[in-house]
């Protein structure tokens, strides 16, 4: 039997952001919890399910989007977490966000990586830091 949707999305969800999703969708409950099922069968039914790219693929550049449009860094925590728990190192995210310094700004970006440092923290996560490329 085919999955429904949601039931697609809400497996997506699960592996990808863990109970940081599940607390997004619990917090919609009582005031949009239309908003929530969107969330689970678009983004992850739909979306996420699609072939071409890698969940990992996916959370790069979902990150990398919401340091663009700044003012998200609560779904950017949840998404720098679903990074990590698809395999993605702490050093790979923050040299997404520093790609994304031309193209998004300074403020943006540090804003980013403020909440991959609260993320990593959280996480007991100690940072590899590469020694600066200098010419």
């Amino acid at each position: 039997m085919k999955k429904t949707r949601y039931e697609t999305g809400l497996e997506n969800l699960t592996k990808i952001d863990g109970n940081g999703g599940e607390a997004v969708i619990r917090s919609l409950e009582n005031i949009a919890p239309d908003l929530g099922s969107y969330i689970i069968e678009f983004a992850f039914g739909d979306i996420y399910s699609r072939q071409t790219l890698t969940t990992q693929e996916r959370e790069m550049i979902t990150i990398a989007a919401l340091c663009a449009l700044g003012g998200c860094e609560p779904q950017l925590e949840v998404h720098i977490n679903g990074a990590l728990n698809t395999g993605i190192s702490p050093e790979k995210i923050v040299e997404t966000f520093l790609q994304c310094v031309p193209y998004a700004g300074f403020p943006r970006t540090l804003n980013a990586v403020f909440a991959a440092k609260k993320v990593f923290g959280e996480r007991n996560i100690e940072l590899v830091i590469p020694q600066a490329s200098n010419p």
